[in-house]
């Protein structure tokens, strides 16, 4: 008989959002386990976000006007007011008072300063100076004290190495979710689970995130019955070093200091772009970066206007470990960055199914629309994470009869899930990219249709994270690609070349 664990809440997911929601559940009372992929902070999105983390200050009405400018006037007006308003509070009651981050200081970074004393940063399509940071790993100094927290805390269980496969549902409800670890497959019971799962990465060839983002959230919600919503709008980062041995985020911050983008001829190119030229929204920098690599073979930030290396020494290291001669400009192409869309959710993060909730990057809250603002997805999570967890507490946990997962045919060759991946990311890269076409995006359809009927037919009879993992992906690409067919109107991300060109005329 299969083996089953209990728990007031399930998080799935270790991410800012996923410790978030924790932190906010065990200070309610209740008992957490959180399950997540990674072995190693380094395996959540949260560690590697360079920038940092956007804050009101005393104007949330300016930073509301920022986020919905940079969204295309698509964001939620409500959701960017449930951000802004809980914005300085989230950050100093969990970030300051609670982890104690050491966020750089306005007369260098890590000094015995006040708080108040804190070095702002500005990045694109900001209007002021509003972004809290560590060097260019924010990420990376919040995220790590935030497990070790939670880790010690004696009502939080952290279950690493642990894939959740599918969701445990009935009648528009969802109970928990069957968990893997190490080839066993159990249930575990929720009075809430919560969705944590981080973005898409591996859709395509080319992204930001850490290997293992293959939308597992968005895939086991959707065919659960969830609402998903915005889909069609994965943003792009415009500046990633794909020449390094290992390719990395060159963060918005280094273009906000004053890093201008040079084409391979040498010359300056984004004023002919937009207005706001190297700080225009990610989408129109994106965009621009690869037209210029296509017509001059290459682009390079040139960092030389700033002292880079007393600025970023972190990203300093970064390029002399991976062989690129920063005083040269750094190489950059536009890369797979954030899904703005996932499982639409409400103020508190909760899902259209009874007991679902979703948050960080696998939600859709409102807030992002068809572009995201710089440095606002780990204050999303931060606050819809804190939101989700409160709610979440105090649910009754009830048991029911777990789906089987059956695994009774021979496990498919190790390259299986291997080369359907590639299969998939170059769809999504060739068809479902920065620019697309109507034409461009039935064809994709009909690939990942084909796909998704593929990985079906093995689902039913063989059990194994990798193939449930490419399930997801195609379940959350398919989504995408049919999101993006049904949208006629270039908006921010989602930019339709035959659109654009008619409107152009």
């Amino acid at each position: 008989m299969m083996s089953e664990t209990t728990t007031d809440v399930l998080v799935i997911g270790s991410g800012i959002a996923g410790c978030a929601a924790a932190l906010a559940a065990v200070r309610e009372g209740a008992d957490v386990t959180m399950a997540t992929k990674a072995t190693q902070p380094e395996g959540s999105s949260s560690w590697w976000a360079q920038g940092g983390i956007a804050v009101s200050k005393d104007d949330p009405e300016q930073f509301k006007a920022d986020i919905i400018e940079a969204s295309d006037g698509t964001a939620d007006p409500d959701a960017v007011d449930v951000l802004v308003e809980n914005a300085n509070d989230a950050v100093r009651d969990v970030l300051l008072e609670t982890l104690d981050v050491e966020f750089d200081r306005a007369d260098g970074a890590g000094s015995p300063a006040s708080k108040q004393d804190l070095d702002f940063g500005q990045e694109a399509a900001h209007s002021d100076e509003r972004i809290l940071h560590v060097d260019a790993s924010t990420g990376k100094a919040i995220h790590v004290p935030f497990l070790n927290y939670l880790d010690a805390h004696d009502s939080v269980e952290i279950r690493e190495d642990t894939a959740a496969l599918d969701l445990v549902r009935h009648e528009g409800r969802v109970y928990g979710a069957m968990l893997e670890h190490d080839g066993e497959v159990e249930p575990t019971f929720a009075g809430a689970t919560i969705l944590a799962t981080g973005g898409i990465g591996e859709l395509y060839p080319n992204s930001t995130n850490p290997v293992g983002m293959t939308g597992d959230g968005i895939g086991m919600a959707a065919l659960a019955g969830a609402d998903v919503a915005d889909m069609e709008y994965v943003q792009f980062h415009p500046t990633v070093c794909v020449d390094a041995e290992e390719q990395f985020l060159v963060s918005e911050a280094v273009r906000g200091e004053g890093a201008l983008l040079k084409n391979g001829d040498g010359e300056r190119f984004m004023p002919d772009y937009h207005d706001d030229a190297e700080l225009a929204p990610r989408d129109v920098v994106a965009r621009a970066v690869e037209t210029e690599r296509e017509q001059t073979g290459e682009v390079r930030l040139d960092v030389s206007p700033l002292d880079f290396e007393r600025e970023f020494p972190d990203l300093v290291e970064l390029c002399e470990d991976g062989g690129i001669d920063y005083t040269d400009g750094i190489p950059v192409a536009a890369a797979e960055h954030f899904l703005c869309g996932g499982v639409a959710v409400d103020d508190r993060g909760r899902a259209s199914l009874d007991d679902l909730y979703a948050v960080g990057e696998t939600a859709r809250t409102g807030v992002h629309g068809a572009n995201r603002l710089a440095s606002t997805s780990l204050l999303e999570g931060l606050v819809w994470g804190l939101r989700a967890g409160e709610d979440a507490v105090g649910r009754e946990v009830q048991t029911m009869e777990a789906p089987e997962l059956l695994n009774r045919d021979p496990e498919l060759p190790e390259k299986f899930a291997r080369d359907k991946f590639h299969r998939l990311r170059r769809v999504m890269d060739e068809y479902v990219g920065l620019e697309r076409t109507p034409e461009d995006l039935n064809r994709a359809q009909g690939v990942l249709r084909r796909l998704k009927g593929e990985v079906d037919a093995y689902v039913r009879t063989r059990t194994s994270r990798s193939l449930y993992e490419l399930r997801h992906a195609s379940i959350t690409a398919l989504l995408i690609a049919r999101a993006a067919s049904e949208n006629p109107e270039s908006r921010g991300t989602h930019y339709l070349a035959e659109a654009a060109e008619t409107t152009a005329d």
